[in-house]
């Protein structure tokens, strides 16, 4: 699944791996399920996205200097990456963070995402853990932890859409200083 957004970016959002019923059927990262329905209003509540939403791949929407991408590229097994291909596509993940020389912000969407990104960045995961609105100085870049916006983490109350877009808020709150 390749990332979808702004090349010039300054945010970088990380999610898990495309999602079986969304992205691996639209070709587009968060599109045609739950967690792309949350994304994406949250984007646009914030100001990081352009056009309407509709969950289609055609749908004209645009990222505004935002960029998402995956720590996994293919769709996993039981919709829960192995730690096999997690480290297989971690290449991939590092290249995408390189080639944005604008990126200041990450956001991981849970702790394989947060965990992945760190193996992106050379550090060491002991040295930051992972925690929903947790904020790491990794030195030019920030990676901000949020839970992952599934249905799942939703419907059970581990993350409700005001505590997601509090995430959102304070990268934006950030980037702006």
């Amino acid at each position: 699944m390749p990332s979808f957004g702004a090349e010039d970016c300054d945010l970088l959002i990380v999610g898990l791996a495309p999602g079986l019923h969304g992205a691996n059927r639209t070709g587009r990262p968060f599109t045609g399920d739950y967690a792309g329905d949350l994304l994406y209003a949250t984007l646009a509540a914030v100001g990081r996205l352009t056009g309407l939403y509709d969950a289609r791949p055609d749908d004209g929407v645009q990222l505004k200097g935002a960029m998402i991408s995956n720590a996994v590229r293919c769709v996993p097994p039981q919709n829960k990456p192995e730690t096999s291909e997690i480290n297989a596509c971690n290449g991939f993940l590092k290249s995408r963070i390189a080639s944005l020389p604008k990126l200041r912000a990450i956001v991981a969407l849970g702790t394989i995402a947060h965990n992945a990104t760190l193996t992106a960045l050379g550090r060491k995961k002991s040295a930051f853990k992972f925690g929903h609105g947790a904020v790491h100085d990794l030195g030019s870049v920030t990676l901000y932890d949020s839970y992952h916006c599934s249905r799942y983490n939703t419907n059970t109350g581990v993350l409700t859409p005001a505590m997601f877009r509090a995430v959102f808020d304070r990268v934006e709150r950030d980037l702006s200083r």
